[in-house]
């Protein structure tokens, strides 16, 4: 991991480019400054700001505010108290987790016994610090078969480090910059955290997963275990362990046979024989979710890797037998004592010759599944995975007894406590009021826990009368017959006049189609016969699709964003048949931004001054979206979403392709021009602005992960800059923000009244204090009402800031945005990200499927293709909201 240091943000130096604009402790002491949005009162007491002189990879630390108690899923820990020696070893690469822990097992009690990676004792190596060890691992010679020799791995072991655990100590109370001593410091108490628990329990990355603590069978021949996550965690004067809950998806045990008609949703064995016509796409389909899965041969007590399946059955497989010529099923009853049960069964290839009948092999407990989760198993894991706050920590109370904090040797080692008997931490956080949303004829709503209520309210800016339309149904006209599609129709043109958009007809072209045709063509086919009747093309397709229509989905939003270039809304067929006023208005907000409307603005007056004519501000939203686990060669997809208007509520989007799994955007100059120039032309056109150059960019960046800060800030700040500087904006300020979703930190309101219908605490809710970075300047903020399961903030880190925004100002304004129908945030451009991938033809195959892929040693020229045929967004995609979220 690189230094943490000051960010360096591009090649011009001074206040633009030279180090950190912040400079200082911003404001004085943590808890004393004044307050943006109250008044300029001092809250809160007085805390020892960060020395000046210490290096901060983002912005440091203001003023704080503490109004309401919660709950985190944090238990207070004690720094480490022995000295840290740190080891690197090298062992053949691209080898598994569990693979590597055997091997770090085996030489720390068998080959070197007392030694380890990260040691309290410096080891007796040879004069330079560094040794080769020979370790032998029986269970890796294929099935730790007692005829062969075990396997044996070179581990090279030298010394990295020693480091002081003073310095962590120093850190966590801002008298140390977040280096690599730190870096390597905290990485030690993790894997002493883990080792206990990974020695004895499936474990997936920071995860682990326990049998006992919940299982669920979701059928296919899948499971669902309940595990822990738990991290090491610096924060302001202290440090804490984050636990919280897991999901697993794990292999279902028992026989092989079984999970294979679980899989293919079949009861009979005889449906698993080629004899009796197995088709061959059913067989690979099977292959593919069973390879890598270990089970054990009856008769045995060793583990074998399944890598693949047999196409004949095991009477029909012959092989030499000591001279003897027999088939698999043979040879297993000579073993078994006993004729095989469906001998006319294919089998398990689990060697590079080996074939074993699937009746004799047992999937044993506690196999991870590392490949994507199908598709129509995902609400089985959503709804295992959602716990309301009281059930999530009742479950972080029962799993506590398998974390072994008191009884772990490694923690021991480290002079690491962590305190549980006093339950999860108690923090200082603090309500936001929410802004007041404007509507038409300026009408302003109130709203309330991250919603309001649009009944008999105007949109500020109705999208231009849509004069002619199509609705397109893709479900059974049994089920959806023409009175529905009627009411439907009815029910849309009237809501649409109450918010105030105009449907010139009434009557729309219906359509019938076939799901399984070629969409694409389908709605041309639409288009043209509206074309005929009307001498006019449609403003808008209404697409009704039936139960589990992804691809026709897929398909759609293909057609609309990219070849045809015309606003698409699809609706759920289940729910627009009984739909209400409230349903059809929501609809429409989505439709609205399609057309070119705005929904609603936020107050000017309440919105840190976003509106401010004398600041013209434009804010962006990027995202990276990367391959699934094992798809090699396949690209990643980015995007850059941008305000264009005055008021930060109108937004265009752009999309590239690039290589996979990397995080920095490549292309992010060109599409920051892309986006800057059209705020200028539309400011220009449609708001006759007098300055038309932005004064301000924020710059929310999504998908960032701790150790990659330094990198981002260093390479995607750089090219922001390039970016404003060809387009002659050299005095505009930049704000660079990190959103992060994917943190395992929720929050319980301590005290009921606190708490929404939900168990959550309100929308707005801002932690600030006690859990976030020792010095940086980084927030908690939950922007929206429980619905269902713990809600999740949204962990902002001030990473560059021109501007010089407070604390209250920054998360005042991020509130604002998070109201804004369709907002700019890390949101919008996660959205944009996904719908890249229906940038290609949904008729291609092969390359461009999901389950397509690729050699890594092909890895450029099949980036090269995906280059090639990446359909660029459609005219209208590029001057509209496309990506409102398009499925109601």
């Amino acid at each position: 991991m690189p230094p943490r240091a000051a960010p360096r943000g591009g090649p011009r130096g001074g206040g633009r480019g030279g180090g950190n604009p912040r400079g200082g402790a911003r404001g004085g002491a943590r808890g004393g400054g004044a307050g943006a949005g109250r008044g300029g009162t001092t809250v809160g007491p007085t805390l020892v700001s960060s020395a000046s002189h210490i290096k901060t990879v983002g912005v440091k630390r203001d003023g704080r505010a503490a109004v309401i108690k919660v709950l985190v899923n944090a238990f207070e820990a004690t720094i480490p108290d022995a000295t840290i020696h740190h080891y690197d070893a090298i062992s053949p690469d691209n080898l598994p987790a569990r693979l590597n822990l055997q091997i770090i097992k085996a030489l720390q009690f068998e080959v070197a016994p007392r030694k380890n990676l990260f040691c309290t004792a410096r080891l007796a190596l040879s004069g330079t610090d560094t040794q080769e060890f020979n370790v032998p691992l029986p269970q890796a010679n294929g099935g730790a078969n007692p005829t062969r020799p075990p396997k044996v791995f070179k581990v090279k072991i030298t010394l990295a480090a020693t480091i002081n655990p003073e310095l962590l100590n120093r850190f966590v109370h801002g008298q140390q910059s977040h280096d690599d001593e730190a870096t390597t410091a905290i990485t030690a108490c993790n894997v002493a955290l883990r080792m206990e628990p990974n020695m004895n329990f499936p474990f997936n990355t920071r995860s682990f997963f326990i049998e006992g603590l919940e299982k669920r069978a979701i059928g296919a021949g899948l499971e669902l275990w309940r595990g822990l996550f738990q991290s090491f965690r610096p924060g302001p004067e202290k440090v804490f362990i984050n636990v919280d809950i897991a999901t697993g998806l794990m292999y279902r045990q028992g026989p092989l046979i079984g999970l294979c008609l679980e899989v293919i949703g079949q009861s009979n064995p005889n449906y698993l024989s080629p004899q009796q016509g197995l088709p061959d796409h059913i067989r690979m389909k099977l292959e593919r979710f069973i390879k890598g899965v270990q089970v054990i041969v009856e008769g045995t007590h060793h583990k074998r890797v399944v890598r693949g399946l047999s196409r004949v059955a095991a009477n029909k497989i012959m092989f030499d037998n000591n001279g003897r010529q027999m088939s698999v099923a043979q040879y297993f009853q000579q073993k078994l004592g006993r004729p095989l049960a469906h001998p006319n069964v294919l089998c398990a290839e689990v060697g590079k010759t080996a074939m074993v009948p699937l009746e004799v092999c047992t999937v044993p407990s506690g196999q991870i599944v590392r490949k994507q989760i199908p598709p129509h198993k995902m609400n089985d894991v959503l709804t295992f995975s959602k716990k309301t706050p009281d059930e999530r920590f009742e479950i972080i109370r029962r799993g506590i007894q398998y974390l072994g904090y008191g009884q772990s040797q490694y923690l021991s080692a480290l002079g690491i406590n962590v305190n549980t008997s006093r339950g999860p931490m108690e923090v200082n956080g603090r309500v936001l009021n929410a802004p007041k949303m404007i509507y038409g004829q300026n009408v302003q709503v109130g709203p309330r826990n991250g919603a309001w209520n649009m009944a008999q309210k105007k949109l500020w800016r109705p999208c231009a009368p849509i004069r002619e339309w199509i609705v397109v149904v893709y479900e059974n006209q049994n089920r959806f017959n023409n009175d529905r599609v009627q009411g439907m129709v009815q029910g849309l043109v009237t809501e649409a006049r109450n918010v105030g958009i105009t449907f010139s007809s009434n009557t729309p072209l219906v359509r019938y189609e076939n799901g399984n045709g070629n969409i694409g063509e389908q709605m041309k086919t639409a288009g043209r016969m509206l074309f005929q009747q009307k001498k006019v093309g449609p403003t808008l397709y209404v697409v009704v699709l039936p139960e589990n229509g992804d691809e026709i989905y897929t398909a759609v939003k293909h057609f609309g964003d990219v070849t045809q270039g015309v606003a698409t809304q699809c609706l759920k067929s289940n729910k627009c048949a009984r739909a209400n006023a409230q349903y059809w208005a929501n609809v429409l907000l989505k439709v609205n931004v399609k057309l070119g409307g705005v929904n609603s603005i936020p107050d000017p007056a309440l919105a840190s001054s976003l509106a401010d004519p004398a600041i013209p501000t434009i804010v962006m939203g990027a995202d990276v979206i990367h391959p699934a686990p094992g798809a090699d060669g396949r690209p990643s997809f980015t995007a850059l979403v941008s305000s264009v208007d005055r008021h930060c509520a109108k937004y265009i989007a752009t999309d590239r392709v690039q290589e996979g799994r990397r995080e920095i955007i490549s292309d992010l100059k060109e599409m920051a021009v892309h986006c800057l120039n059209n705020y200028v032309n539309y400011r220009r056109a449609v708001e006759k602005a007098p300055k038309l150059k932005p004064q301000r960019l924020i710059f929310f960046r999504d998908g960032v992960s701790e150790g990659q800060f330094s990198q981002v800030i260093e390479q995607e700040l750089t090219l922001l800059k390039k970016a404003l500087d060809e387009c002659d904006m050299k005095d505009c300020k930049v704000t660079f923000v990190v959103v992060g979703k994917r943190h395992h930190i929720r929050f319980k309101p301590v005290n009921d009244a606190d708490k929404d219908r939900s168990g959550n605490a309100p929308a707005g809710l801002v932690v600030d204090r006690d859990i976030g970075h020792p010095i940086e300047f980084d927030f908690y903020l939950q922007s929206h009402g429980g619905l269902l399961g713990t809600s999740r903030s949204s962990h902002y880190s001030v990473l560059y800031d021109e501007n010089m925004f407070n604390a209250d100002a920054l998360q005042a304004l991020a509130f604002s945005l998070c109201h804004v129908y369709a907002r700019c945030d890390a949101l919008d451009a996660d959205i944009v990200c996904a719908r890249a991938k229906t940038h290609y033809d949904p008729n291609q195959g092969g390359l461009f499927s999901d389950s397509g892929t690729v050699t890594s040693q092909g890895a450029a020229q099949n980036l090269q293709a995906f280059r090639a045929h990446f359909k660029p967004l459609s005219e209208y995609a590029q001057r509209h909201m496309y990506f409102s979220v398009g499925l109601a």
